[in-house]
């Protein structure tokens, strides 16, 4: 399908309403994700097409491109200058999740974001991380991401900070021996503590979240 049909077909899909929703959480996409998933599984993957949606600078077309395009066929470098492209968070989420940790390169991009001064590139990498602490943890050295967590995280900027927070909670459930101290970072620092979270919703406040895991693992 040439770029310039999926792109009326994006503009025909937009709702203002969702587009009033989601700039309340820093985006500007207009598409229900839901809409946007399923022409997603009617397009298939299509690299070149998700190449040339990712050139645009409309928001849907960069979240369609993550869906679409092959992950392993991005060199390094193109993930880097992408995620430094992926102005609103919705679209830097889904390159995370659906691109990049699917990366032959996610690794390397990890360690090289996690120094980067940039804190919105450096969350990604938290992200990276957060996924290791869950699937791969072997190499991690868990105590030490601890201790920047302690150091760092209460005064880091919100999607940092979200990131690390996040981090934080899943070495307090998926490690026991790390999960004392993980409640104590969390009670101390009590970031989140705060957050409005909807009825039947997770509070992302550490120690809630860790404890209402591990409750759901041994009931």
């Amino acid at each position: 399908m040439p770029t310039d049909d999926v792109m009326a077909e994006l503009a025909a899909l937009a709702d203002p309403k969702t587009r009033a929703v989601n700039e309340r959480h820093g985006d500007d996409h207009a598409v229900n994700l839901s809409k946007l998933r399923a022409l997603a599984k009617r397009l298939k993957t299509q690299h070149e097409l998700a190449c040339q949606l990712w050139r645009t600078d409309d928001s849907a077309a960069k979240l369609l491109a993550t869906l679409i395009c092959r992950p392993k066929s991005f060199e390094r470098a193109d993930l880097d200058a992408m995620l430094r492209e992926a102005r609103t968070p919705k679209v830097h989420d889904w390159l995370v999740n659906h691109v990049v940790k699917k990366s032959p390169h996610a690794e390397e991009l990890r360690l090289a974001w996690f120094t980067d001064p940039d804190p919105v590139v450096a969350s990604a990498a938290w992200a990276l991380t957060t996924d290791r602490v869950t699937k791969n943890p072997e190499g991690l050295d868990l105590a030490a991401l601890l201790d920047t967590i302690e150091a760092r995280m209460k005064d880091a900027p919100d999607r940092l900070q979200w990131e690390m927070n996040h981090c934080l909670a899943r070495i307090g459930i998926d490690h026991p021996a790390r999960r004392a101290r993980a409640l104590d970072i969390g009670e101390r620092l009590e970031v989140l503590k705060d957050y409005p979270t909807p009825p039947g919703c997770t509070s992302p406040y550490a120690p809630t979240w860790i404890n209402e895991m591990v409750s759901r693992q041994h009931p």
